[in-house]
């Protein structure tokens, strides 16, 4: 993942304020107990010389979900966060870059259940141009495990929402994957089906069909996720939404991850079994080239999906 280099400016309530003032107290209630909500969103640089958010509508409007989910009152309107990532990649010249809106309980009790916290959100943007996992992972593919840990039932935790605690066992599982030399992991539900990876949604592509685990199960509504299926039902590629098992992950002819960091990530191992012919297979090409295309590509096919920086 593309590292963090500063720039001038963060939107914090309202207000853009200098990168190294936007700051918060060690007894900030998010920071102990996690209650918070997050999105990841992208701008890409385009190739006619314009610069576009991605989906950032739809992106807001999961923000606004999660905090629902998680008894948090944004104290500003989802026009407000629109303008806010525009705000944040004008003022700082950025064209392909990441954006991270967070809401976040500040310093004011520590109580689980205090209501006297203030709900604080802030727009960050850092330039980021290429590939998560690094530009040969597309060409090539990654390669990943099943983790040890679990993705949490439905009734265990908010899987719809995108909430700061909640990333754990993504976090302890994406450091298993690297201390054993390996690019990412998967997760499985509590039943044994795969859910999905450490921040991403899990495609596989059996007998050219693509199939993807259901929304009804514990795995995000992922944004990107749904760019892909609308891709791919345009290119005429039979998708399907079902429960699969570990070994029908290892069975797959193809396989490849998808998010906002990920984008269209082929995996051409898994458990140290080859995928498919060991390299990225046509139906993942087709929806790369797809997906490039409508990120970035001179003539949007997709306008609705773009906001001009």
């Amino acid at each position: 993942m593309a590292a963090v280099k500063k720039v001038e400016w963060i939107w914090a309530d309202g207000k853009l304020v200098k990168w190294d003032d936007a700051t918060e107290h060690v007894l900030a209630h998010t920071l102990h107990y996690g209650l918070g909500a997050f999105e990841g969103i992208r701008s890409y640089a385009r190739g006619d010389g314009s610069a576009s958010i991605f989906r950032l509508g739809d992106h807001i409007d999961r923000l606004f979900e999660s905090c629902h989910i998680a008894t948090l009152d944004i104290p500003f309107t989802r026009a407000d966060l629109r303008n806010a990532c525009v705000a944040v990649l004008r003022e700082n010249k950025l064209r392909g870059a990441y954006i991270r809106p967070l809401v976040y309980l500040g310093f004011g009790a520590l109580g689980l259940g205090t209501t006297e916290s203030p709900v604080k959100v802030v727009v960050a943007a850092y330039e980021w141009i290429g590939a998560y996992a690094g530009d040969e992972t597309l060409r090539r593919g990654i390669r990943a495990m099943v983790s040890s840990f679990r993705r949490g039932a439905v009734d265990a935790m908010m899987a719809k929402g995108k909430l700061c605690g909640q990333y754990v066992g993504s976090v302890l599982a994406k450091r298993e994957a690297g201390r054993l030399g390996l690019d990412e992991a998967i997760l499985l539900d509590p039943q044994g089906h795969v859910a999905e990876a450490t921040g991403q949604n899990v495609f596989v592509v059996k007998r050219g069909v693509l199939v993807t685990p259901p929304l009804s199960t514990s795995v995000l509504a992922g944004i990107t996720r749904d760019t892909v299926i609308r891709l791919a039902s345009d290119l005429g590629i039979e998708t399907r939404s079902t429960l699969f098992a570990r070994d029908e992950l290892w069975c797959a002819d193809e396989v490849f991850l998808c998010g906002t960091a990920a984008e269209v990530t082929p995996v051409r191992e898994v458990d140290g079994r080859r995928i498919g012919g060991g390299e990225p297979g046509p139906v993942t090409r087709r929806l790369q080239e797809a997906f490039f295309d409508a990120v970035r590509g001179p003539k949007p096919r997709y306008p609705d999906w773009l906001t001009p920086v």
